[in-house]
């Protein structure tokens, strides 16, 4: 066990099932993080307002999306060789902030090592050209920061066929500050139903 305190637990559910998409409806997760914070240039923070108002009932998936979870698991299996960190898919939820979730793509059983993996073309084409992490994602990996109370996570690159891309992620507490008042702000929008 890591000599940080932990202010989270894990939460028992397999990823991308009902009971998965049920919890993750019922808080704020690393995902949401830059749509709230209005980094995502895809979706408003009105219309995730009306997603956890309205949720859906089953995982809907566009191809991208569907792409990366198949590699996944293959990303994970490489990251694994290569750092020599075992990490397994887990969910959080902070004990300090009842909305505050994470499905995370890997944690080490130590819970000192998260990675963050991204099977995407462009993540990969950017973060392979740039050696940084694409803006779009920054609100998701502080999030998870936040949730954790690590001091760094790995965020890892996976394409087929190209070398992998490894790009360490440090804390920013002046940022997580700032989003986590408006992530409880945009929760207490959800229940108020104003």
């Amino acid at each position: 066990m890591g000599n940080h305190q932990r202010f989270y637990t894990v939460v028992n559910l397999v990823q991308n099932t009902p009971a998965w998409l049920e919890w993750r409806q019922q808080g704020i997760g690393a995902s949401d993080a830059p749509t709230i914070m209005g980094e995502n240039r895809y979706k408003s923070a009105a219309q995730l307002l009306q997603e956890k108002r309205n949720p859906l009932r089953e995982v809907v998936l566009n191809p991208a999306m569907a792409l990366g979870n198949e590699l996944e698991p293959v990303a994970r299996a490489r990251y694994v060789a290569r750092t020599g960190r075992e990490v397994q898919p887990v969910c959080l939820q902070s004990t300090r902030y009842e909305w505050l979730r994470a499905s995370l793509d890997g944690l080490s059983e130590d819970h000192d090592t998260v990675v963050e993996i991204k099977c995407g073309q462009s993540a990969y084409r950017w973060a392979s050209q740039s050696g940084t992490v694409p803006d779009y994602y920054y609100g998701q990996l502080q999030h998870i920061l936040a949730l954790t109370g690590l001091a760094s996570l790995d965020f890892w690159c996976y394409w087929p066929g190209q070398p992998e891309v490894l790009i360490p992620v440090a804390r920013d507490e002046d940022y997580i500050a700032g989003m986590l008042k408006r992530e409880e702000e945009f929760w207490k929008r959800v229940q108020g139903g104003a």
